[in-house]
């Protein structure tokens, strides 16, 4: 998994590194490129979406499956924020989510549509949602408070940093098969 800050063990550095990814970019329209980013990273990839650039690290593919495991989670928090008062919000760890659910193995054609409706439909919640509601809160188990609001620009900045992971990746086995 080619990333220097864990999520587990750096929670504030991890959160404070995809805010600062995302910047001052909209989050809504960093989140409505990413399918099709996750798309030309397919085609990109070719016959090297599997090939992980070394030991620990995560290829293309799953990088992607990352991505998807990352959205269809986020779509839990977001409901559970708007819809419950205070909620816990549980963490995971990635790396085991990506290891043991064999995103190497999966069919990206398959991940890349999941991915896709999820996140269109919680780019539609995001859209129909007052203020008010994007300032709710939920209670972090690693991080603390989080909102709505910070949920989504949260994702949006995942999406920035693991799609890099992902270019570098490719770019590390494709030096690696030209030499």
């Amino acid at each position: 998994m080619d990333q220097t800050i864990d999520p587990v063990d750096s929670p504030d550095a991890y959160r404070d590194s995809l805010l600062a990814a995302l910047g001052d970019e909209d989050p809504a329209a960093v989140q409505s490129r990413t399918t099709e980013a996750l798309r030309a990273l397919v085609t990109d990839a070719g016959e090297l979406l599997r090939v992980r650039p070394g030991p620990g690290d995560w290829s293309v593919l799953e990088c992607i499956g990352h991505i998807t495991d990352g959205e269809l989670v986020v779509a839990g928090r977001e409901r559970w924020i708007l819809a419950e008062d205070l909620p816990e919000i549980v963490g995971y760890d990635q790396a085991l989510w990506v290891d043991r659910l064999e995103h190497n193995a999966d069919d990206p054609a398959l991940l890349i549509e999941l991915f896709a409706a999820i996140r269109r439909s919680n780019l539609d919640l995001w859209a129909r949602r007052t203020a008010a509601d994007r300032e709710r809160i939920g209670r972090h188990r690693e991080r603390g408070d989080e909102s709505y609001g910070l949920t989504f620009r949260l994702a949006a900045g995942h999406d920035l940093i693991h799609l890099a992971q992902a270019r570098r990746a490719l770019e590390t086995v494709g030096r690696s098969r030209t030499r």
